[in-house]
This record gives structure tokens, C-alpha cells and sequence, in this order.
């Protein structure tokens, strides 16, 4: 078949950003994978990720990604990849990013830019695999991908992979990065990390009896930023870790409270990265799907 040059037609498509609400290690499996239990909170911001189908079968991410990630590593393009080998596509397709995610924050970046690559490309290439499978696929790329590809709020257990959905009440959140980066290899093998929480329920959740990140003291400890934003933070509520990177966050009930925490925060920490972000009911990627 003659070759045809790609469509100039680019889809856009939202890759949310997330929260842990509360992250506890219950233990190890045999495989030496940590299992855990945690509160995934997705946010209605994020990245864009801009998709084009291309006839040719070729892979391609154009323009940059995340610092230092090379197209090979990409989520992104490794997305693209399996999803390509498992529906045995002949299709293919130019990714590019719009990234507000701050990589190695803990707010999901990466994962949520291959599940949104996952999602859009099962519906441009007519490949129809299915929510199930598309989450299947997503765990070999990383344990935080499902919860992205489902695009619900979720109770995780497991390493993240076993997810339960769970209806939040609205709320704002004031995010901040302190801009460091801590592999998360490194940091489950500190030997200071609780690995053996008690497992906790739903209940527990919901009364706020678990509210605490196993990394949070950890972080606060070996870097020096990440104690700094705590502090800061402090001043306009009661912060907290997401995931095992160094974001932090203090949730609010209204838009109009966040926003005062957040004018404090640029006040008196000029030089410190915070913004606004609302929790979502739902993934807005669903929403996107339901639009074309």
C-alpha cells in the first residue's frame, strides 16, 4: 500500500493529576513488592496530552516530555507501544505533551499520561478493549496507571492495582512542589520506613483516623525543601504528602478559603511553587470521551 502522509489533525486529551489522601505500608509480598492502602483524590488539572493517528505504524513523541526522559523511556510512547502489540494495530500515532505536572511530585504525571494515551488511542484506532484489559495493561507500566485509566476516586490496596470506588465530598486544594526529586526505589528501602501499618478500613478513612503518609516523615527528615514547605504550609492548614514524591497539599472545603491560603502562602513564601487545584468527581478524561 502507498504510503499516505498522517492526518494534520490533532485530538487533545486531559491527563488529571491525583492525590494520596493518606498512604500506609502493610506489608511485603515474596516478589519483594510493598503492599499498601491508600486513598487516590484525582484533580481537575493537569497535563494535555495531544494525540494524531498516523497510518504508517510509527510511534513518535514530538516535542519534549518530562526533564530528561528520553522518547524510548516515555510512558507515553510505551503506552502507545503495548496498546499497538496487544490489539495488533497497524496504526500508529504522534504523541505530544503540554506537562503542568511536576515530574517526581507525586501528583502522577507520568502514569496519567500513559493512561490517557491508553484510553484515547483504544478509542482513535476503533481498538475497543475494553476498561478491564486497558487497566491490565496499564499495571505493567506502573502501579499508579489504573487508577487513572478507571477515572474514579478509588480506595487502592495492593501495590495500588485493587481499587474501590469511593465518593468524595467537593473540595479545593493548595499544592505545592518544593522541586525535589527522591527516587522511589530509594526511599522503600529506607530502613526508617514503616512497612507493617495495621490495615485500615474505609471507616477509619472517613473518621480521619488514617490520614498520615508513610514517606511524609521520611522526606521531611533527608530534605531539607520538602520540611521547609510543611512548614509553610502550616501557617494556612494542616499539610500533607502525596504519594511517594515530595508534593505536598492542605485541603479546603471552598474555593474562596483555598484561595486566601493560597494569597498567604505567595505572601509570605514568594519563592515557593504553590497553586489551586479542585478535587474531581469523576476522571475528566471520561468527559472527553463522552464528547467525541
Amino acid at each position: 500500500m502507498a504510503f499516505r502522509p498522517p492526518p494534520v489533525t490533532w485530538s487533545e486529551w486531559p491527563a488529571p493529576a491525583k492525590l494520596n489522601l493518606f498512604l500506609q505500608i502493610t506489608g511485603r509480598r515474596p516478589d519483594g513488592y510493598h503492599t499498601l492502602q491508600t486513598v487516590f483524590r484525582l484533580l481537575d488539572w493537569g497535563d494535555t496530552v495531544r494525540l494524531r493517528v498516523r497510518e504508517d505504524g510509527g510511534i513518535y513523541r514530538v516535542g519534549g516530555s518530562a526533564p530528561g526522559v528520553a522518547e524510548a523511556d516515555d510512558l507515553m510512547v510505551r503506552a502507545a507501544k503495548l496498546l499497538q502489540r496487544e490489539a495488533n494495530v497497524r496504526l500508529g500515532a504522534d504523541i505530544s505533551v503540554e506537562k503542568r505536572i511536576p515530574a517526581g511530585g507525586g501528583f502522577g504525571g507520568g502514569s496519567s499520561d500513559a493512561a490517557t494515551v491508553l484510553v484515547a488511542l483504544d478509542r482513535m484506532w476503533d481498538t475497543n478493549l475494553g476498561i478491564d484489559r486497558l487497566a491490565a495493561l496499564g499495571l505493567t507500566l506502573g502501579a499508579d496507571v489504573p487508577v487513572f485509566v478507571r477515572g474514579d476516586n478509588a480506595w487502592a490496596e495492593g501495590v495500588g492495582e485493587i481499587l474501590t470506588p469511593i465518593d468524595l465530598p467537593p473540595a479545593w486544594y493548595v499544592l505545592a512542589d518544593p522541586g525535589v526529586q527522591v527516587p522511589t526505589a530509594a526511599l522503600f528501602q529506607t530502613p526508617e520506613l514503616t512497612r507493617d501499618s495495621p490495615p485500615a478500613t474505609m471507616r477509619d478513612f472517613v473518621s480521619e483516623a488514617v490520614l498520615d503518609n508513610a514517606f511524609e516523615p521520611v522526606l521531611r527528615r533527608r530534605e531539607r525543601a520538602v520540611e521547609a514547605t510543611f512548614a509553610a504550609l502550616a501557617q494556612v492548614g494542616t499539610p500533607r504528602l502525596t504519594g511517594t514524591g515530595s508534593g505536598c497539599f492542605v485541603e479546603f472545603a471552598t474555593r474562596d478559603l483555598a484561595e486566601a491560603a493560597l494569597a498567604r502562602v505567595h505572601r509570605d513564601v514568594p519563592s515557593l511553587r504553590a497553586w489551586l487545584a479542585a478535587g474531581a468527581h469523576a476522571s475528566p478524561l471520561r468527559g472527553a470521551l463522552v464528547r467525541i
